[in-house]
């Protein structure tokens, strides 16, 4: 699917104003970011790489997409040819897909001509913002697993097939070891999982004749839905007198899933049952609008689980749906020169920041294997400490600090360039390790799922300083 034209029409209104007002070549850099971090967590599972890079890079306007904008009678006919013969000219530096990332730090960072980069943004923020919300939603329940294998059941609840096949990939980032959804588990290459619904049971006399049914076809998969009728008076008791029959046949059961009810007692009076029978190694999952906090919960309580199947709280990521990331303007080359813009706002939140940036990890030599602090800086700038620098969230106070003894990683790498795209990893669970790795590398506080400690993120004295000049000329040119 291209989506070239998931853009909405005040970008084309821009970019027809551009073509109309401004050089055709003016060159422009937008920074993607966001400010605040879903379910008040401290960093986002960056990703959605992959896909933005394949779509700028195939960027172009079919015959149908110039006739349907000729239809709208709002771009004059020379801005629709320039539109007709225009291939993708820009260039995308990014961060590796599953680095965690901060409020305020460039996730990636697109240059090319202003008109051409201007109708990006509405798809690239669309592909961004889900894909890191879903990772960060899949790490958060993952973490809270503790490395119990979570399964990623949610293709009925999400918003659309592309929410579901996209959103599926983004779990795994994120820890999931499995998807339901086929569509994405042949695409990506992800393990499928899942047994049965309530249906099959449904659709038999009984439920030992559904079990044994199963069984039948399914002699090495035997993973039993035990909560149609009740958990304990008729589904484990079925399903072990299945097991047995499984056992003799020469085969081992999976396990049981329970969907519904208080899953926590549940949970430990079907252990014991199993255990009781001889089936120690019978896992149970558990299923059920489960997120991070009921999956918490049910560990802290000592419910005996040891899978989990979780659909609409992860691939909606329902309890904060949104990742607001935006995509600004941070610099322009005119007259030959690149010129660093800003947006000012009451609100020093959102107050951006300008020019051509970098960002890196800073690990303290004294302990190389943990991260430290961020840090911002401007392309041209080499980091070596001391180093001056001033805390980049705008209620920090004792904001300037002096870093010392560390080791700076840059985090931005080259994807997309003139030559074309540059090998980026496409194999989720890689970008799954990576993801673990350098989470792994944060400090335990900054990893809680409740009130998070605030990981230190700051710019350079040169950058904070641009910042602080771009911000007052805009002033003064209020005033004026």
């Amino acid at each position: 699917m291209d989506l070239q034209m998931l853009t909405d029409l005040y970008e084309f209104s821009m970019a027809n104003g551009y073509f109309a007002t401004l050089p055709h070549e003016r060159q422009a850099r937008f920074d993607v970011f966001y400010r605040r971090v879903p379910d008040n967590g401290s960093f986002v599972v960056a990703a959605g790489l992959q896909q933005v890079v394949e779509q700028v890079n195939n960027w172009h306007f079919s015959p149908e997409n110039i006739e349907y904008l000729k239809s709208l009678k709002q771009f004059s006919p020379e801005f629709l040819d320039y539109l007709s013969q225009a291939k993708n000219r820009c260039f995308i530096k990014a961060l590796p897909e599953g680095t965690p990332v901060f409020p305020r730090e460039p996730i990636l960072s697109i240059c090319g001509p202003l008109i051409e980069a201007q109708l990006l943004e509405t798809f690239v923020l669309n592909i961004v913002n889900h894909q890191s919300l879903i990772a960060t939603k899949s790490w958060q329940i993952n973490h809270a697993a503790q490395g119990r294998p979570i399964m990623e059941f949610g293709a009925r609840r999400a918003q659309g097939p592309d929410a579901a096949t996209f959103g599926a990939r983004a779990a795994i980032i994120g820890g999931c070891t499995s998807t339901s959804n086929l569509q994405a588990a042949s695409r990506f290459n992800i393990p499928a999982a899942g047994t049965m619904a309530h249906a099959w049971v449904e659709s038999f006399p009984d439920e030992l004749s559904a079990f044994q049914a199963w069984a039948k076809v399914y002699p090495d998969k035997v993973s039993l839905l035990v909560d149609t009728y009740d958990v304990l008076k008729s589904g484990v008791p079925n399903a072990i007198r299945v097991f047995k029959q499984v056992r003799a046949q020469g085969h081992e059961p999976v396990g049981i899933r329970i969907d519904s009810g208080d899953i926590s007692q549940l949970a430990i009076a079907a252990r014991k049952m199993l255990d009781d029978a001889g089936f120690k190694d019978a896992k149970i999952t558990a299923s059920n609008a489960l997120d991070a906090h009921v999956v918490k919960s049910l560990l802290d309580e000592g419910a005996p689980i040891d899978n989990f199947g979780i659909g609409e709280r992860l691939i909606t990521s329902s309890s904060s749906p949104v990742l607001s990331g935006v995509y600004k303007l941070a610099e322009e080359k005119v007259n030959n020169q690149w010129v660093p813009t800003i947006k000012v706002s009451d609100s020093r939140e959102k107050i951006t920041i300008p020019g051509n940036k970098q960002v890196y990890r800073i690990y303290d030599n004294d302990h190389p294997e943990q991260a430290v602090a961020d840090v911002i800086a401007l392309t041209d700038e080499t980091l070596q400490a001391p180093l001056k620098v001033v805390n980049s969230n705008p209620q920090a106070t004792n904001a300037n600090k002096v870093l010392v003894n560390f080791t700076a990683q840059p985090l931005l790498q080259d994807c997309l360039t003139p030559e074309g795209p540059q090998k980026i990893e496409s194999d989720v669970f890689k970008i799954q390790q990576h993801a673990k790795e350098a989470i792994g590398q944060l400090p335990e506080a900054t990893k809680r799922l409740v009130n998070p400690d605030r990981y230190p993120v700051y710019l350079t004295a040169k950058l904070a300083k641009l910042q602080e000049e771009l911000i007052a000329r805009a002033d003064f040119a209020a005033q004026d």
